[in-house]
């Protein structure tokens, strides 16, 4: 069921061929709830902090930050960043918040 709803909201949506959103204006809440359960992360408000500085600092820099950007602007630590987003969570973060993939990321 959660499958069904996640491709009901993210359809019409382009990405490119990593899965990182192809227009950031064109992301909502709902986009982000459902690119979170296809990552198996439940939001929470640590998360949405997370996701908002994220989205505020790629508007006014033009592209997502990166790790050490996010854990000094938003005060969240390495440890906690990666307990929230795992297995890269600059990445994830930056496919979650509709951005594309942050600079310097393989």
């Amino acid at each position: 069921m959660i499958e069904q709803v996640t491709l009901n909201v993210l359809e019409g949506i382009d990405f490119d061929d990593e899965g990182y959103m192809t227009d950031p204006n064109a992301w909502t809440v709902e986009i982000a709830e459902a690119l979170a359960a296809h990552e198996g992360i439940s939001l929470t408000e640590s998360h949405w902090n997370v996701i908002e500085f994220c989205r505020q600092r790629a508007t006014e820099s033009g592209s997502a930050p990166t790790l050490r950007q996010i854990t000094k602007g938003s005060g969240v630590s390495t440890k906690e960043l990666f307990a929230l987003f795992p297995k890269g969570p600059a990445k994830k973060v930056a496919k979650i918040s509709g951005l594309g993939k942050p600079e310097g990321c393989v």
